[in-house]
């Protein structure tokens, strides 16, 4: 099976990762800075299409310290790009859901991998 590649510009999980809001998916991007955003939402990343960024109220994590939206998740951390404060992902009074400890850490740090990597196997 061959593995998705990503287009010049982009990284692999923008190539396959729709907006959360629209569903839209980046078509033909053109070289530079993609216009599309990541954010942070329910302790998950995601991308956000130009259309949808001008929505007010996508409903994104924010940092606890600063209230900044601009959050990255990786590795089973949230990271706030304005402040620099980290946290561990899933650990929100408001997302107990999410799962915690080193099974929640080894799915992710799996799935991280096979992203980098371009694998398409999934982990369950």
């Amino acid at each position: 099976m061959d593995a998705i590649r990503a287009p010049a510009g982009l990284d692999h999980s923008e190539a396959i990762m729709p907006c959360f809001s629209c569903g839209a998916r980046q078509t033909d991007p053109v070289r530079g800075a993609s216009p599309w955003k990541r954010g942070v939402r329910q302790d998950a990343q995601v991308l956000i299409c130009p259309d949808c960024q001008r929505m007010t109220d996508l409903d994104l994590d924010t940092c606890a310290a600063c209230g900044s939206a601009a959050l990255i998740c990786r590795l089973g951390e949230v990271e706030c790009r304005a402040c620099g404060e980290v946290r561990l992902a899933g650990h929100r009074p408001d997302c107990p859901e999410r799962p915690e400890g080193p099974e929640g850490l080894a799915d992710e740090v799996a799935a991280a991998l096979d992203r980098v990597l371009g694998r398409l196997t999934s982990h369950a």
